[in-house]
């Protein structure tokens, strides 16, 4: 049960990021709050899974989602670059996030 806590931690997390940008730097109400949610929300499915998940490949894989899928969002409803270098580089982060999973014997 633990890894689907990390799972809802790591989406949480891409939903308080995408609100934090539409906040516009907490001057918009409902994205801030919207924010504050989803923040609260990640930390404490993490908190829940780092009950019986070691931290280190714990908080990899929880910052591996939420960044890849900050990224992905950004691309696809922020208009924000596509290029061959990024997805190259996201995918790295990708390998490295499953590479801890699979070096940290879990």
């Amino acid at each position: 049960m633990s890894w689907v806590y990390l799972l809802i931690a790591g989406i949480a997390e891409i939903g308080s990021v995408i609100s934090l940008k539409q906040a516009k730097g907490f001057t918009k109400w409902l994205p801030s709050i919207a924010c504050l949610f989803f923040g609260s929300l990640s930390f404490y499915f993490l908190s829940l899974a780092l009950k019986v998940l070691p931290i280190g490949p714990a908080y990899a894989i929880w910052t591996g989602i939420g960044t890849v899928g900050s990224v992905i969002v950004g691309m696809m409803f922020f208009h924000e670059s596509k290029d061959i270098k990024r997805i190259v580089l996201i995918i790295c982060i990708l390998i490295g996030t499953v590479g801890v999973k699979i070096t940290s014997g879990l």
